[in-house]
Order: structure tokens, then sequence, then C-alpha cells
């Protein structure tokens, strides 16, 4: 056959190129795509077979400068150039983004094909950067987006909480949905230069392997990502969260202590708690009233049982200068209050087939539809009329299992229309709906607890914690990579249960020993916050609402011992005298989106060995901190950054930056060094 006739062979047409008021397009056949400028040195790339491209902010909501881009349109070929970066896009429409600045290649579209014979990597492979798989039966397409590795030591960090070790993803394949104990935030921080985020909440996959970077969405009708350059990651993050959103403004009670369990059974045992740490003089700033307070999934509001007067036990918290935070579910039994109204008014999330439920467990209950701005306004409302005229401004928003829904394509289906990404953007929805009411109600520093959230979820006052996780070495370990990885993503507000969740017996010795260790590790953390279901359970007190669910053992500071006790006491006080200084962070954090905790590069980007550090870490600008991360350890060596910085440590001995000490850390130490 001869070339003409081939169509494999680059015989093709040439694409339209257009300049669209500043946006650079491309069509060919099927395809339309769009590039355009999207904040100071960035560009956002979207692309679609649809007739015409959806307009969907996702998570670039925040309303930026629009700056005045060159483009070049020539014969075959055709480039926008933002500041920093520079997209060149070529006949047969492979893009390539470099900086500017130095010329540097940040990513390249992977194709081997033979669409163009005189590409040095044409190839009879036939793999297309851009995949489009139609779905059968659906308008939507299994999306695959493949780039070059331009360095197999390249280092990714960031794309939200995983519960793995490492803090460099690069080699990772990551599951794109929300866990518990997992949370997809699709944006990496490269130490090549750039920031990418993968702009499409869909069910999906990323893989950071040594030949390719790909992005999958398993059902969409768009490809969506926004790239940024940066001459520091400080930059970059900036840039990002400029982007999608920065968090709020911290509420005081933010810097302090929280002390939670699963669960305070009565209004009586949670006063106690509170009372007992103020005869001590213990620092409390928070206390949380967790799940099954309710008589019914549904009802959002005390069973009376067990709670008979919660405007009297919000007042006697106030008075000892507590507040109280409460656990709101998306769940609803048929037997609650609210349920025949939803089902009603439609405000619940539905399936095609089989009975009505989300969830196993008692009453097998339905999620409402998080997505719908009426089934949000519904919530509120009730949460508003049972919680918030009380004095309760602050949510843990328990998303209930997301693991039950996450893949029930269906459910999902049905409850927002044709695009699946709503099973990412679920979580999103659910925080928003609680700040939006919030705001609406006169209030500005809002704190919802969630387990999961997507990009852009930061600016709804999401204060992503770590999710149901084990009371193990291992666990700990993988907190301090879910947390610093979180904070890159945009998340300056991070927390875990202390202890860890599953487990741990307060009169177990090995147990003790991990507790302490995380709660010095948590002392360092942007919330400190203790929680954990304790063994043994508690006796069940009753037979109504929520009585069914056991109560886990203490988790009290004073329920460990003596010796742990004076430890504990020890971090409560240094973590109300790092108050003043945890508040600039706060501030910094919602001013310009530097995480409160960060990995050592993000302050010594100059320094190559803070690259490869993974078990320590920044606490702000000043503070270097090195958790204990394994049983029975009384040394451990630390990496001071720097040349030229000098580092006090806890002992008060004075070290140059730069070099590599081993310190002791006896029980009741964590090495800490100022700088």
């Amino acid at each position: 056959m001869s070339l003409a006739g081939n169509q494999e062979y680059g015989t093709r047409p040439d694409p339209t190129f257009t300049n669209e008021g500043g946006r650079l397009g491309f069509r060919f056949d099927a395809e339309t795509l769009f590039i355009e400028p999207w904040g100071e040195n960035a560009l956002r790339v979207r692309a679609t077979c649809l007739a015409t491209m959806p307009e969907r902010e996702w998570a670039l909501s925040e309303k930026l400068p629009v700056p005045k881009p060159d483009i070049n349109i020539r014969d075959g070929a055709a480039s926008i150039t933002n500041g920093k970066i520079k997209a060149d896009i070529s006949r047969r429409g492979k893009i390539v983004m470099s900086n500017t600045s130095t010329g540097k290649v940040l990513l390249e579209e992977y194709g081997r094909h033979r669409l163009d014979i005189l590409d040095p990597k044409c190839s009879s492979l036939r793999i297309q950067p851009r995949e489009w798989k139609p779905r059968l039966g659906s308008a939507d397409y299994h999306l695959t987006m493949r780039f070059e590795s331009q360095d197999r030591n390249e280092r990714i960090y960031g794309m939200g909480q995983y519960q793995q070790p490492f803090l460099n993803l690069k080699g990772a394949d990551l599951e794109l949905a929300q866990r518990n104990s997992q949370a997809t935030v699709p944006f990496a921080l490269s130490n090549l230069g750039y920031g990418f985020l993968w702009n499409n909440p869909g069910i999906g996959r990323a893989v950071f392997s040594s030949l390719t970077t790909t992005f999958e969405a398993y059902s969409t009708d768009i490809l969506d990502y926004w790239v940024i350059a940066g001459d520091s990651p400080a930059e970059i993050v900036r840039g990002y969260t400029g982007a999608t959103g920065r968090v709020p403004r911290m509420p005081e009670y933010g810097l302090g202590f929280w002390q939670c369990k699963l669960r305070y059974q009565t209004q009586e045992e949670l006063l106690e708690v509170a009372r007992e740490h103020k005869r001590r003089n213990l620092p409390l700033d928070l206390i949380v009233c967790d799940y099954f307070h309710w008589p019914t999934q549904g009802d959002w509001k005390f069973d009376p049982t067990f709670w008979p007067d919660p405007d009297a036990m919000v007042a006697e918290l106030k008075s000892l200068n507590v507040e109280l935070m409460v656990s709101i579910w998306p769940t609803v039994e048929k037997g609650s209050d609210n349920y025949d109204e939803m089902l009603r008014r439609g405000l619940l999330i539905r399936q095609d087939r089989g009975i009505r439920a989300a969830m196993e467990g008692r009453g097998y209950p339905i999620h409402y539809d998080a997505t719908s701005p009426e089934a949000r306004k519904f919530v509120w409302d009730a949460v508003k009329r049972n919680y918030y005229t009380k004095g309760i401004k602050t949510f843990w928003l328990d998303e209930a299992e997301p693991e039950y829904t996450v893949y029930d394509f269906d459910i999902y289906r049905y409850a927002a229309g044709p695009n699946l990404s709503v099973g990412n953007t679920y979580p999103h929805d659910y925080a928003k709906g609680f700040y939006e009411g919030m705001k609406e109600s006169g209030q500005e520093e809002i704190v919802n607890l969630v387990r999961c959230a997507w990009a852009g979820s930061q600016k709804y006052g999401a204060l992503v914690w770590s999710g149901d996780i084990a009371s193990s070495w291992g666990s700990l370990r993988n907190q301090l990579a879910a947390g610093l990885n979180m904070g890159i993503a945009g998340f300056a507000w991070f927390t875990t249960d202390i202890g860890g969740f599953h487990g741990g017996i307060p009169d177990d010795p090995v147990f003790r020993e991990l507790f302490v260790r995380w709660f010095q590790w948590g002392t360092f953390c942007p919330v400190m916050r203790l929680h954990g279901d304790r063994e043994p359970k508690q006796p069940r007190l009753g037979t109504t609402g929520g009585s069914f669910c056991l109560s886990g053992g203490p988790n009290e500071v004073w329920s460990y011992g003596e010796e742990v006790y004076k430890i504990c006491e020890k971090y409560l006080r240094l973590r109300e005298e790092l108050r003043d200084y945890t508040r600039t962070l706060m501030e910094a954090a919602h001013t310009v989106g530097d995480p409160i905790i960060r990995p050592c590069f993000f302050d010594f980007p100059e320094d190559d060995m803070c690259w490869q550090l993974e078990d320590q870490y920044m606490y702000g600008p000043k503070y270097l901190v090195a958790p204990i991360l394994n049983p029975g350890q009384n040394k451990r060596e630390v990496y001071l950054p720097g040349e030229g910085v000098k580092w006090k440590s806890t002992d008060g001995t004075v070290y140059d930056g730069g070099k590599t000490v081993t310190v002791d850390s006896p029980l009741d130490t964590m090495p800490v060094f100022a700088r």
C-alpha cells in the first residue's frame, strides 16, 4: 500500500490553529483542544471530543487576573507563552511544555506513532498521548493522558493522602478515588520545577513510572489539566493555592489541644472529661461529640435520653473556654424524622437496582445527595436548627465510610447526572454545603473536620484527618507521609488520630510507647487531636438511639499511667507555648497558601539533601522536627539543612547546618531543632 493511502502515516491534512482572544485552539478530526493562561506562569489545557467544550471550573474556581499571553501560530505548529511557561503544539497535536527562563522541558506528551514520520520519536507502536476510548452506551470516554518521564530520578510530591510510607511518589501507582483514610487531591509537585493539577474529579488512576507519567479518568467527557512553572516549591504551591483556594483563618481554638474518643455516650461523661482537664489545669480548646449521639441517622439532633440538655452542656463548656464539635453524617435511615420529606423532594441518592441503601449496619441508610444545592440546604437547615443555634459552630463532617459508595457507579449516575466524576466531588460538596451555610449565618472562621476531600476543598474550611487508621508503628509512619503530601497538595490543615484509631489498649506497655511517640508528633501537627477506639469496649448503656454502638475504652491523657501522663502534660504545655507561633503559620496558610508542616525542601530548596529526606520535616520556617517512628528507639540521626544555618536542639546544643548529627531521644523527648 502506498504511503498516501495509509492513514497510519503522516499524510493527513493540517489541523486548525486559532487564537481566540488569548486562547490557543487546536482542532483536528473529533478533538478540540484549548491552551490558555490561568494565573501567573501557568497554563490550563482542555480537550474534548464533544461538539462543544464543556465549561466546568472544578478545582480552578478562584477568579484570577488574566495575563496576556504570547501566541505564535506558524506553518504546522503553534505555541503559547505565559511568563515562565511555554507550550508548543505540533502539527499532530503533541504538546511540550518548557520553562522560558531556562529552556528546560517540564512536560512532554508521550506519543509513539507514525503520524509524523519526521518526528525523532516516530514509532510503529501506535500509542497516542491523549487516548479517548468510548464507553459503550454512554457519551463518556475512558481517557488516558500520557507524558514522557524527563528524568527517571525525578521526585514527585503531593497527590493527597495515601496509606503508604513514601514521601516521594515517583514509582507509585495511585488510585484516584476517595476511601476511608484515602483522600485523592491530584496535584503533583516536581523537583524539576513544575506543579501539575489533574483537574478531573473522575474515578481513575495516576502512575509515575520511570518511563512515563499517566493520568486516567474511567468515565469523562473532557481532558482538563493545569501546569505551573516556578523557581521554588513555595512559589509553585502558592500559585496552585491561588488558583484553587486557600484555607480560611483558623479560629483561636484550632491552635491548641482537641480531645476526642469513640465515643462519649452521654452528656455527663463528656462534661466530666472537660471538667477534669480544668481541675488538672491542662490545656483544652475543643472536645468532640462523635457519632450516634442522635436518635436515628438523618435526624441531625441529640438523642434526649443521653443528651437531655444540650444548651446547658454547651453553656458549661463555654464557661470552661472549651468549644464543642459535633459529628454530622450524610446518612439517612428510613425511620428518621427527615427520610420521607427528603425522598418526596428527591434529595437522596438513588440506584437503578436493589434496595435503596448505601451502607451496611443499622437501618441500611442511604446518603443524601451532597451534589444537590437543594439537598445541602435541607441538611444545613436541620443542622442550624438543632446544633448551630446552641452555639455549636465546628462540625465533624464524617463521610460515613466513603468506600461503600465510591465504586457504586449507578448510585452516583442517578444522583447527579451522566458524569461519573461526582465520585470524587461528593466530599468536596459535603464540606461546601456546610461552609456556605455557616457563611450565610455570619460565621467567618469555619472548620469542617473531614476524612476525604478533593482539590479546592481546603477553601471550604476542610480540616482533613487521616481516617480510621491502625494503632501501629507502620501506621504512624504512613501518617507522616500523608500529612506532608497533603500540605503540598494545598491542605495546610491536617490532623490524625493520635495513637491511631483501631484498637490500642491503654494498659499495654507496648501501646503506651507508641501513644507517647504519636502524641509528641501530634504536638507539631497543624491541629493536635487525640482520638481512637480503645479496648476494651464500654458496656451498653441503654436500648434507644445510638446506644447499640458500644463506646471504646478511656482515651484521656490520664488513662495511660503516670509516666505517660507526665510526658503528655509536658507536650500539652509545649503546644500552648507554640500558640503565638502557630497562629502566624495559620495566617500564612490563609494569605499565601503555605503548608504548616512541610518537607525540608520547601524551606531549603537549594539543599539537595532536603529533597531526599522522608522522615523529618519543618513545622513552619523555624522548627525542624524529627519524629521517633520505631519501637525501642532512643537515638536517631537528623540532617540539619542549610550551609551557614545554626540549629539549637532541645538540650540547648547548637549545631551547624549542612551536617547529619546523632541525638538522644529518650521516651520523654522527641528531637526538635530551632533555627
